[in-house]
């Protein structure tokens, strides 16, 4: 048996060194051998003080590992001391026996290694294995099924994963290999952990996906806790899953998902209305809280819709919305137009249309709860229904036994045919002038009107019969072109201003059209205020999504989601990429949206809806009462003191715009007929200067009439 080589090095060190030891002092007295000696053992007794002072274990392995250095100083010490080699040879029996003490003893060797490695002689023993830990023994006699057998076979061939014991396992109904297997802590007391969905799926044989865990709650009769876990298993239900999913499931799936069209969302129902062919999706935000965040084009993916805005709508009502998938386009339907429709009830609300779920949706003749009449705000593109809505809301407001005017811009058949059912109605822009400061004049007239009652004049009260006066309802056609006209389209704006702000309480409404609801093409802020807030707003296509959108939001107190109308509706057939490869032409299978409009309703909520469909190539007195509603002769002789009433086409009276040409301007009354009144009546250019450089002296107010006052110094 060989002796270990640091044994043998630590039993020559101590031999060598004690007869320096008992020499060194004696012979040398100041040599740095004693000095290096004796710092030596203050270094030991140094180790000795830390090593009574540790809280960790081998304190007295510590002491004796540095007892051979404090040792040798001491020896050394004592030679140093006595006199000589000491009596009886002291030095030398004391360094004699400190080295016979360090042959014996060893401290280094065997003490100051913590692993403790085995002498090179000795045999090193073979490594045991780890004793595997040995799984709970299942309660005797617990009465576990068959099912519960194999499964805990299976759990502890495996190593009884995540030091957890299976309690039960329970087939799910109709499924082969489907079971829920209820999970218990090996240890008592402790919690399960580090178990995942590949930890439980790999003794079964199943992909992790086929795997949820769940926590198990406390019931009566059996714990609950950290120490549960409930684990399910269903392969055979994900594969029917993947292949033929309920609407429920791929709802959760495709949609309510992170990366769904609709992500945080539930299905509540699916259900189908086959009279109506139409498919609705009602679902509602998991999280009360959560604002419903929707791509239409994604939830058309996700349930396998044709992605078609023409088809598939979706509403939203706070934290539910509703998706409507048609089977043919629901606005493309005509929803004809009759009496019964139009006729307004106690509260002045008329049907105007139909939205895509069929509802009616209405609009107001007057305001019931303002006790006020109402105003009016139609917007759309040409040819895209303007004309046909003027007609049911005419109608609807003849029906409630109220006057109507109408102006346009230019004359068409439509507009001239409504003029046989209406009080008045023509077609340009002095005409409207005229109608717009009439209707102002009434203000101050009906002002002045007492009521039969007491003989005093009152605010407009709707459906009042103690009323002396009919509701007015003033309609301006292409508002924004004719305000924007070089003659009146000062006065055409000024007084339009005027009459959407003091119009109502004399019970006048103002009824605005146009392709523009902004004050750079006539509708000055404060009239679309006034508008806005006194009517429900009807925008039909604007000539694009973008500029739909961009005009309903201009008509609504916030920005609301805005449903799109576009040019035409047409269903998607077959694959684009295939027609693109075959070389073939898209189908030309498009669908008019004129008629559709999005109107804004009380509640700021903008509704798409289908207008009722008013014929005009057919008669229609049948929408509209037998009698044409008049002014009363009160009114009409006011007017007509003022100057206002009569043929409103004939040629502008003198001063009936513009200031009155003096005496010695030696006019001959044909220039009032052009737009600086007079000026191309005289004879001379000077004279013409000179008139309209009088006129236009006292009614500079505008950037355009400053402009229109510089060109008429131009021919001096």
């Amino acid at each position: 048996m060989s002796t270990p080589r640091s044994v043998v090095l630590e039993r020559l060190a101590y031999t060598f060194a004690a007869p320096v030891l008992a020499v060194a002092p004696n012979v040398y007295p100041d040599s740095p051998v004693n000095t290096v000696v004796r710092l030596a053992g203050v270094a030991g007794i140094g180790g000795w003080i830390l090593a009574a002072k540790s809280d960790e274990t081998g304190t007295g392995r510590k002491i004796l590992r540095w007892s051979p250095l404090v040792l040798a100083a001491a020896v050394d010490v004592t030679a140093k001391i006595t006199t000589g080699w000491g009596p009886y040879w002291t030095d030398a029996l004391l360094a004699a026996g400190w080295a016979a003490a360090g042959y014996l003893v060893m401290p280094f060797s065997r003490h100051a290694r913590r692993g403790h490695r085995p002498a090179l002689a000795t045999p090193a023993p073979l490594l045991a294995p780890a004793p595997a830990p040995e799984p709970a023994p299942a309660p005797a006699n617990d009465g576990a099924d068959q099912l519960t057998r194999r499964a805990r076979m299976l759990w502890e061939q495996a190593g009884m994963p995540a030091r957890t014991h299976i309690v039960k396992a329970t087939r799910h109904p109709g499924q082969q290999h489907d079971m829920t297997i209820l999970l218990r802590a090996s240890e008592t007391g402790r919690p399960i952990t580090s178990l995942t969905e590949a930890v439980v799926a790999a003794p079964f044989g199943v992909h992790s996906s086929d795997v949820v865990l769940a926590e198990v709650a406390i019931q009566p009769g059996r714990q609950g806790g950290p120490g549960w876990m409930e684990a399910r298993i269903t392969p055979d239900a994900n594969q029917r899953r993947r292949t033929k999913p309920t609407a429920q499931e791929r709802w959760t799936d495709r949609v309510g998902g992170p990366r769904g069209g609709a992500p945080g969302s539930e299905l509540v129902h699916r259900t189908r209305d086959d009279e109506r062919g139409v498919t609705f999706y009602r679902a509602k935000m998991a999280d009360s809280t959560d604002t419903p965040r929707i791509d239409l084009a994604k939830v058309c993916r996700g349930l396998g819709l044709p992605e078609d805005d023409s088809c598939v709508f979706v509403l939203i009502d706070g934290n539910e919305f509703l998706i409507s998938a048609f089977d043919e386009p629901p606005l493309s339907a005509i929803f004809p137009a009759t009496r019964e429709l139009l006729t307004p009830d106690a509260k002045g609300m008329f049907v105007c249309g139909y939205t895509i779920t069929g509802q009616p949706v209405k609009n107001m003749v007057f305001q019931h709860d303002k006790n006020a009449a109402a105003h009016g705000l139609i917007l759309g593109v040409s040819r895209s229904g303007k004309t046909q809505y003027f007609a049911i809301n005419m109608a609807a407001q003849s029906l409630a036994g109220q006057v109507v005017w109408l102006s346009t811009v230019r004359k068409d058949e439509k507009t001239t045919v409504l003029g046989r059912y209406i009080d008045r109605q023509g077609s340009n822009a002095l005409w409207m002038a005229r109608q717009l400061r009439a209707a102002k004049a009434l203000c101050e007239i009906r002002a002045e009107m007492p009521w039969p009652h007491d003989g005093q004049p009152h605010d407009y009260k709707p459906g009042d019969p103690r009323c002396p006066y009919r509701q007015l309802n003033v309609y301006a056609d292409e508002f924004m072109t004719a305000a924007q006209d070089g003659d009146f389209g000062e006065f055409i704006q000024k007084d339009g201003d005027d009459l959407t702000v003091t119009g109502l309480k004399y019970g006048i409404g103002f009824d605005a059209a146009g392709q523009s609801p902004f004050a750079h093409n006539g509708f000055s802020t404060e009239m679309k205020d006034n508008l806005r807030q006194n009517s429900r707003p009807v925008i039909f296509n604007m000539g694009s999504p973008a500029a739909t959108r961009k005009a309903a939001e201009g008509t609504m107190e916030n920005a609301y989601d805005v449903p799109t109308i576009p040019a035409r509706y047409s269903r998607s057939e077959g694959s684009a990429i295939e027609r693109a490869m075959r070389g073939e032409a898209d189908p030309e299978n498009g669908v008019s949206t004129g008629g559709v409009a999005v109107i804004v309703l009380d509640n700021g909520r903008a509704v798409l809806m289908r207008s009722l469909y008013a014929d005009f190539d057919t008669d229609l007195a049948d929408l509209f009462p037998d009698e044409v509603n008049r002014l009363t002769d009160h009114e009409i002789s006011e007017l007509e003191k003022r100057g206002l009433w009569g043929d409103w086409t004939r040629e502008p009276d003198p001063g009936e715009f513009w200031p009155e040409p003096k005496d010695d301007d030696g006019d001959d009354g044909e220039g009032w007929s052009r737009r600086r009144g007079g000026g191309g009546g005289g004879k001379g250019g000077g004279g013409r200067g000179t008139k309209s450089g009088g006129r236009r002296s006292e009614q500079v107010a505008s950037p355009r009439q400053a402009l229109e006052a510089i060109k008429s110094l131009t021919d001096a």
